[in-house]
């Protein structure tokens, strides 16, 4: 009996310790995956339930122009937050920074206020501004550093260049294209929570600052840039258009030199302009081209072999009835050839020659121009245009003259290269090369040929007949040059009313070309919108397509090779002012708004100090050369006056 007792007593001690070993194995197996294989995960919790991130303004890589010029950077600046919490005194602490900040006492008593331990009071600030609040060591008060976006040349190359916001996201142009290339890395802050959940203080470091993206190197020529707008600028304002677009390519690359439109912005304070003035009317815009369009028609005819140059026409003495319809021409003729048909723009001549070549086969040709389809630019919005797949009728004769079609800036001026280049059609683009933030080359965009188009023998019989339009009889004659040859185009086209959809009174004046005609270096557009008296493009597009062609091949140092005649105003072959050279009275209706601010004192400072002072401020002055701030105009403590003479000239360091 005894050993029956102790037999069992032996199973019960067995029971009780297996189970004890296996609750035992239990915790040891449950410790084992909550602290090695879950610990990250749940360390993550943890912090989450104990710690609150503040994300700060990620850095952006910089966008250049090929000679690099910086376009567009990212300064830091240090931004100033509240732990509302710890501010005892609310409405001292308001009084005291509201003057400095500028912000009304009454918003910031409402700020300070909240039951929050983290509130953002004000971003960005002037250097000057934040030393002094830092000075101050006001409780509960403190500074973390960010990233501010800044466009140094503030109008020039505005549309293609862009601007973000606040985030800082592109919103428009290169900014907006290639943002997540530009955009670097988010930093933040960690605020730290109670067991409920409440939110403490800041830990008073940057856990991880943010670091920049990639950079931008553009085609985009600064100098060229600058001539383009302000040509551009001039024949709207002389013209009393609307608007007005400019574009400068290199013929045989497709590299856009110069995209401008008028009127522009400034990217620094783009919430002060409406929708249509942010537009990069060259690239999201499609508008009918009218004449400019015949080069692309009798192109297309003589390498099809439907015409000769040599062939004549009858151009009906102005006057020419089809299908119901009455096609008129501007300037009565009665026979021309199909060379006169270019010279003197005949809409009558060109519908015929429209109508010999048949509506399939010179749809085929146009949309090997590109028309009708996208250019594939690198920049937001393009616009594709119009162009029917079928053309017949009135329809094939008014096509033919650049009526009843659409296309874009880009588009007509890509063609356009196509002639120039010797029948290649070419893949515009802006964006040359993409640099890591240690300076090392990260991509490299080459030129890209699309495809031919025509043959070279058909581009050089096009290229002389176009040189006739800037020679005497012409219409482009005020696009003509001392020292080089000029093939170009003149336009004019009625507008589209967009409520009746019938053609207004309203034109568009264009003029395209290039230059030397001989050896194409440049593929100039210009189109003025709505120009007021005198419409035609020989007249109001003409005259910016010659000053932007001269200053641009001076400034690339081209050399004339053309006898100089009397006939034509002696070119300034001296390489133009560049944006920084250019007499300050150009700018004179700039620093006219500028009239009444007192001049800082500059001296000694860095760039990056200086455009932070002028961000700040709400000032734009011209800046010179590199290193740091060695002379200014107006002398520091003087009101600017709008007389031309706002200045600020670096030097380099000593």
């Amino acid at each position: 009996m005894k050993d029956e007792r102790e037999k069992w007593a032996r199973i019960r001690i067995i029971m009780i310790g297996s189970v004890f070993a296996l609750l035992f194995l239990n915790v040891v197996g449950r410790s084992f995956y909550l602290q090695i294989l879950q610990h990250e995960i749940l360390e993550k919790k943890a912090d989450k339930q104990h710690q609150h991130k503040v994300d700060l303004t990620p850095a952006r890589g910089s966008i250049l122009d090929r000679n690099g010029t910086t376009l567009a950077e990212s300064i830091h600046m240090d931004s100033c937050y509240a732990e509302p919490r710890r501010i005892k005194d609310v409405a001292g602490t308001a009084a005291v920074l509201a003057p400095i900040l500028g912000i009304p006492k009454g918003e910031l008593v409402t700020k300070l206020s909240v039951n929050k331990s983290f509130i953002w009071v004000d971003r960005w600030l002037a250097p000057e501004v934040a030393t002094r609040v830092k000075n101050m060591k006001l409780p509960g008060i403190g500074f973390a550093p960010e990233s501010k976006r800044f466009y140094p040349n503030m109008e020039i190359a505005a549309h293609v260049v862009g601007f973000t916001g606040r985030d800082p996201n592109g919103l428009e142009g290169i900014e907006l294209k290639y943002d997540g290339t530009i955009l670097g890395n988010t930093g933040y802050m960690i605020t730290e929570r109670d067991a409920l959940g409440r939110n403490i203080a800041i830990m008073n470091t940057v856990i991880k600052d943010s670091s920049p993206g990639k950079s931008v190197i553009l085609t985009l020529d600064k100098t060229i840039q600058f001539i383009a707008e302000k040509e551009l600028a001039k024949a709207v304002t002389e013209s009393n258009a609307k608007a007005g677009m400019a574009l400068v390519m290199e013929s045989d690359t497709g590299k856009v030199l110069a995209m401008a439109n008028y009127p522009t912005f400034n990217p620094n304070a783009y919430s002060r302009y409406s929708l249509a003035q942010l537009r990069n009317h060259v690239v999201t815009d499609s508008f009918e081209p009218g004449s400019t369009f015949k080069v692309f028609t009798i192109a297309a005819a003589i390498d099809s072999d439907t015409v000769k140059p040599s062939d004549v026409y009858n151009c009906e003495n102005g006057v020419y009835q089809i299908a119901g319809r009455t096609i008129h021409d501007d300037h009565p003729h009665s026979r021309l050839t199909v060379s006169e048909i270019i010279k003197y723009s005949s809409n009558i001549g060109s519908a015929k020659i429209g109508f010999k070549m048949g509506g399939e086969e010179l749809s085929s040709y146009l949309r090997n121009f590109g028309f009708g389809g996208r250019t594939g630019i690198d920049l937001p919005g393009e616009a594709v245009g119009t162009l029917k797949k079928h053309l017949s009728g009135i329809d094939l004769a008014t096509s033919a003259f650049g009526q009843g079609i659409s296309l874009s800036a880009i588009q007509l001026t890509t063609a356009l290269s196509a002639i120039a280049n010797g029948g290649n059609l070419m893949k515009p683009y802006l964006v040359e090369q993409i640099i890591n933030d240690n300076g090392t080359v990260a991509q490299t965009f080459a030129p890209q040929i699309v495809r031919r188009v025509i043959s070279p023998d058909t581009a050089l019989k096009i290229t002389k007949m176009m040189e006739t339009v800037t020679g005497e009889g012409g219409t482009g004659t005020k696009a003509a040059m001392d020292g080089f040859r000029v093939a170009g185009k003149t336009g004019t086209a009625q507008k589209v009313d967009p409520v009746t959809h019938t053609y207004s009174s309203k034109r568009i004046g264009s003029f395209v070309g290039f230059v030397p005609a001989d050896k194409p270096k440049l593929t100039i557009t210009v189109i003025i919108d709505e120009p007021q008296g005198v419409k035609y493009g020989g007249i109001v597009a003409a005259p910016a397509f010659r000053a932007i062609a001269q200053n641009s091949l001076a400034y690339l140092k081209i050399q004339p090779n053309q006898p100089i005649t009397a006939a034509v105003k002696p070119a300034n072959t001296k390489a133009p002012a560049t944006p920084e050279e250019d007499s300050l009275s150009d700018e004179e209706s700039q620093d006219a708004s500028l009239e009444g601010e007192v001049m800082p004192n500059f001296r000694g400072m860095s760039m990056r100090r200086v455009l932070q002072v002028m961000e700040k401020r709400g000032i734009n002055i011209r800046l010179l050369g590199s290193g740091r701030a060695a002379e200014q105009s107006p002398p520091p403590g003087q009101k600017i006056r709008g007389d031309g003479k706002v200045w600020i000239k670096f030097a380099p360091s000593a």
